[in-house]
């Protein structure tokens, strides 16, 4: 697969160097899909971002999303009519836009699609996100139609979590892009 068609799918803040999403773009060449705003993420503008990268790849691609991107998957596949053009998604970590401390700052990420994608996906959360519940993870799991993958507690998947390269989820993906 042409490293092109990974799609890197940072969410809200961005992905900074040492989060396992820059290290897989820098060490594979996977693709950014750079948002114009990562501070005041707005739903549709992340939407109308992610289908146009979709429609230029070329090829079928594989997400790769992180927090708020898990959540921008969701809502992409519940308006595009482009959906065809992924084959797989790698959902870490979802970011809980309708948790209280989150509503304010996020308002326009809800509701929370909640319809099963039509492509393969794998979630893996943490037992202790801070940022979404395990229960609450294994709910979009069910709700997506993902294979959901226990990763223990590591906070939110992140840089912090000292993953490093992470290559557990380098094996997960892996297994989609092959599947």
């Amino acid at each position: 697969m042409n490293p092109a068609s990974i799609l890197i799918l940072p969410g809200w803040q961005d992905s900074g160097p040492d989060h396992w999403q820059s290290l897989w773009q820098t060490r594979h060449g996977y693709q950014r899909v750079e948002q114009h705003d990562w501070l005041q993420p707005l739903r549709g503008d992340w939407i109308a971002r992610l289908e146009d990268v979709v429609l230029s790849t070329g090829a079928p691609a594989v997400l790769v999303a992180h927090s708020l991107g898990c959540m921008l998957v969701a809502a992409w596949a519940s308006h595009s009519r482009n959906t065809h053009l992924v084959k797989a998604a790698l959902l870490v970590a979802p970011g809980d836009v309708e948790q209280d401390s989150l509503r304010p700052v996020l308002a326009s990420w809800s509701p929370i699609p909640r319809q099963a994608l039509p492509f393969q996906s794998t979630l893996v959360a943490s037992r202790d996100d801070p940022f979404c519940g395990y229960t609450r993870a294994q709910g979009f799991a069910v709700a997506w139609g993902s294979k959901l993958v226990d990763a223990g507690p590591v906070g939110h998947i992140n840089a912090d979590s000292g993953l490093g390269t992470w290559p557990q989820g380098q094996g997960l993906l892996n297994e989609l892009i092959h599947s």
